[in-house]
């Protein structure tokens, strides 16, 4: 039987076929397959022909970027030879085919000249998360060693930087999920919090879908009601950027119900009892107010993951994609520790990678603060292993750089990159504040780009060089579960088209370091398990051979005899003392708020037919999906409620602005009940008006640096109609342009309508007493001014005290005690307010507390008021 899908072709392989496996350019889960590869005559290039295999991680799935991915190896948008401005230096100019070495003169060129007037770290080199192992490795040998520059960052920075710092500090190693994917089966319940698998890598449902079968409950915490969060027993929809305070929710109850596995805490992990006590403050109807959960949800999935048998917590771009995205997957992994999990089969705490080698990515030296293997490039002994096998004096290795998001904001400017060497990214897409970035990029003395086809950030560049695609090249990748894989050369590329590992071998020949660097991905490899040998991500006994043989090899992997390392922690931590640790993990507010000028939150991410910034996919036709409207013309949905729409008269399946405080967007709106009343989401696959990342905030978590791309604060508005749509075809003379409204979708269920505006000054706050009689604002953001036009009431205040003694809380409008709230030591008080006691426009409430001279803690407010 013969199915075709688009150009590409599924069936009987010709028995003149040479057949290669291999494993899917996309996403981190890395799915296998097979090519069948023959060359017909007449034909320029071979035939190219794929069908999946029964590869441990997708057991013959593939979803429909994979099925097209062949499809690109002969698009007519390739680049197939390097382009120079036809005016050097003048960016505005055409882009001109040129030969190899003009081009990678002027690159050599470029950096001699940009560090000779500024510096070794005036030279950047920003790699992405989709290059191979062996290209990761080099590129950041390259520079260290050949431009001993410290300016190097990738986008995996965007991706799992907060995950796996948090993993790091609690575990002491980052590996996304610390057993096989097959082992999600096994949990009795599993909560998955910020991912949509289902549509991001579906080939992975059928390992949930195998718990299902066999009775497992599964929790799924969005915003949207995804195509994941509809298999789910219990779906929450919190407001984006609140995940730590369900986080600390879940294990208040826990702690509150008798849940924690104690022994488990007691053998295994240290500091518990702090966090034990900061999770105090998170009661359910607290955590309702702050994530709009609804308290008995709280409390029926916190019993769900109490008394399982076995159970996984699994977090994801959703929770960690924020300015306290470390924070957040910390409270995660501090409630898998509380019950137990890690390390014990069919249990523990994960994260899903996004990118295709996000895992071995960020492992082998493109992060700004790492040598291979893991290794800090600020540990002396670090540094000493790294620079004996590149042969270089240790002392000649530059020290940590800044972040992704802080170079690229630096581009440009004293003290910043001036010369930029891009690798697998397309950042003028991609990053936060993308409009800012685009500017910062063009304020460049040069720039060159490595990519497949002519990206946005390559349209900008100075040179562009075309590099091989995935079938076309050696080298190995990491999966999501830590498995090292074979990619493997399947046909050669296009005349005129060479491999990363060439660009870097040619530039650094040119600057007399060419021994430092190799082309062949084998040798590459070999030495990287000679860096990485007896670091955290230790692949010393890995070799292409074996990966072949296993079907991949986990690492660590110290040696020959070692069989590698599925499952981690079964005996200990990878911490010195073998003990986890409990961090404390508190809820921050998101890094933007909402107001009456941008009253709403968006999200961002992926659809199922697209990937990344799109510069391959959107160039697929099979994956146009139903973005594409009349004319051909591109413009994508943004979800948001009727009832969002309708306060804000937009249209459904008309353009609809989007506004925030760095740009304007515009998307085609999508009236759909299963998203937030609050919330709008957007993909972030498109360039142009379009461009998703136009709206995001680049305020950076203070661990992980990873910028907060999953909430800012949005504005709404149909498209102004002095705005032609990019969506709709030119209509005939004579037609009239007005917007006809179509019926509204149902809106919310019947009584769920407010008339009213809830309003929180609540928190966790430090306390020093100066005596009973002096009480004082404890915080500014403890202080409330009543709007214009409305009139607000006190409906409860509810507070903690952590001291050995009694405090008093002090309700102050507009400077006169106003109430009063005794808290015993060690104590809490519940008060509801029933003297209705308007609070007219203007009226200033501020909440002081007072305490005995010297006493010092912590208290816990929650005081509830309500507009109207």
């Amino acid at each position: 039987m013969r199915q075709d899908l688009g150009s590409l072709t599924v069936g009987r392989v010709p028995d003149a076929a040479r057949t290669v496996a291999t494993h899917c350019p996309y996403c981190a889960l890395q799915c296998g397959m097979e090519l069948s590869v023959t060359q017909r005559p007449g034909l320029e290039r071979p035939d190219v022909r794929l069908s999946p295999t029964d590869f441990p991680t997708n057991r013959g799935g593939l979803c429909a970027k994979g099925w097209s991915a062949a499809d690109l190896l002969t698009h007519p948008d390739r680049l197939t030879a390097p382009l120079v401005r036809t005016v050097p230096g003048d960016r505005s100019s055409p882009l001109r085919p040129a030969t190899w070495d003009e081009a990678l003169d002027a690159v050599a060129e470029a950096v001699r000249a940009t560090q000779r007037r500024y510096g070794r770290d005036a030279v950047g080199c920003f790699g992405g998360g989709g290059l191979t192992n062996e290209k990761a490795y080099l590129l950041g040998k390259f520079a260290r060693t050949v431009l001993r520059t410290r300016s190097i960052d990738y986008n995996g920075r965007w991706c799992m930087s907060s995950a796996a710092a948090a993993a790091t500090r609690t575990f002491g190693i980052d590996r996304g999920l610390p057993f096989p994917v097959a082992d999600l089966a096994l949990a009795d319940v599993l909560l998955l919090v910020g991912a949509n698998p289902a549509e991001t890598m579906p080939p992975l449902m059928q390992h949930l879908e195998a718990g299902r079968e066999r009775g497992a409950q599964h929790v799924v915490v969005d915003p949207r009601t995804t195509a994941t969060a509809r298999t789910a027993r219990v779906h929450l929809q919190p407001r984006p950027g609140t995940d730590a305070a369900l986080a600390n929710g879940l294990l208040h109850l826990v702690v509150r119900r008798g849940w924690v596995d104690e022994e488990y805490v007691a053998a295994r992990t240290v500091e518990f009892e702090t966090v034990r006590e900061s999770v105090t403050g998170y009661w359910p109807d607290r955590v309702e107010r702050i994530t709009g959960v609804p308290a008995a949800d709280l409390e029926a999935v916190a019993e769900l993951l109490g008394t399982a048998s076995t159970a996984m917590v699994i977090t994801a771009r959703g929770a960690e994609q924020h300015a306290s995205g470390t924070a957040t997957a910390q409270a995660f992994m501090n409630l898998a520790l509380a019950l137990g999990l890690p390390g014990r089969p069919g249990s523990g705490y994960g994260t899903l990678t996004g990118q295709g080698n996000g895992q071995g990515g960020r492992e082998h030296g493109q992060k700004a603060d790492q040598l291979p293997g893991y290794r800090k490039i600020t540990d002396l002994a670090d540094r000493a292993h790294v620079a004996g096998v590149w042969g270089v004096d240790p002392t000649r290795l530059p020290g940590p750089g800044v972040s992704a998001t802080e170079m690229l904001r630096a581009l440009g400017t004293p003290g910043g990159v001036r010369t930029l060497l891009l690798l697998a990214s397309n950042v003028t897409v991609s990053a936060p504040d993308a409009g800012y970035v685009t500017d910062r990029v063009d304020a460049l003395d040069f720039l060159v780009v490595a990519d497949l086809f002519l990206s946005e950030s390559a349209a900008r560049a100075d040179v562009v060089l075309p590099v091989a695609m995935w079938a076309e090249e050696e080298g190995t990748m990491t999966n999501l579960e830590g498995r090292v894989l074979r990619r493997r050369r399947a046909l050669d590329p296009p005349a005129g088209v060479r491999t990363d590992l060439d660009v870097l071998a040619g530039v650094a020949d040119r600057l007399g370091h060419g021994h430092l660097m190799t082309t062949d991905a084998g040798a590459a490899f070999d030495e990287l398990g000679r860096a990485s040998a007896g670091g955290v991500a230790d692949y010393g006994g890995i070799t292409y051979a074996r990966i072949e043989d296993e079907q991949g090899v986990f690492w660590p992997c110290t040696d020959a005899d070692d069989p590698g390392t599925p499952r981690l922690f079964g005996e200990r931590f990878a911490h010195p003392d073998g003990l986890a640790r409990f961090t404390r993990a508190e809820y921050r507010e998101p890094a933007e708020r909402t107001d009456p000028e941008f009253p709403y939150v968006l999200t961002t991410g992926r659809l199922m037919r697209q990937y990344q910034s799109g510069t391959q996919t959107r160039r697929v036709a099979a994956l146009a999906g139903d973005e594409v409207g009349p004319g051909g013309t591109v413009l994508p949905h943004a979800e948001m409620h009727p009832d969002l729409a309708r306060r804000c008269d937009v249209v459904d399946d008309e353009p609809v602005q989007l506004r925030t405080r760095r740009g304007v967007a515009v998307f085609r709106a999508r009236l759909t009940t299963g998203i937030r009343t609050d919330t709008v989401f957007v993909p972030f696959h498109w360039s142009g008006e379009s461009r998703a990342n136009t709206l995001t905030h680049d305020a950076l978590d203070p661990v992980s640096r990873m910028p907060a791309f999953k909430a800012c604060a949005v504005a709404v508005a149909p498209l102004p109609s002095t705005i032609p749509s990019p969506a709709r075809s030119t209509p005939p003379a004579g037609t009239t342009t007005e917007r006809v409204r179509a019926p509204w979708p149902p809106a919310r269920p019947k009584g769920l309508a407010l008339d009213s505006h809830p309003t929180f000054l609540q928190g966790v706050y430090a306390l020093t007493g100066k005596g009973l009689a002096a009480p004082e604002l404890l915080d500014p953001s403890l202080s409330y001014t009543v709007p214009d036009g409305s009139v607000a009431q006190t409906v409860y205040f509810r507070g903690g005290n952590s001291t050995d003694e009694l405090v008093v809380v002090v309700l102050v409008r507009d400077g006169v005690p106003m109430r009063y709230f005794p808290i015993g030591a060690k104590s809490d008080v519940h008060v509801p307010l029933r003297v209705v006691e308007d609070l007219e426009p203007g009226t200033t409430l501020e909440v002081h507390a007072a305490g005995a001279a010297g006493v010092s803690g912590v208290l816990i407010i929650d005081l509830g008021l309500v507009e109207v």
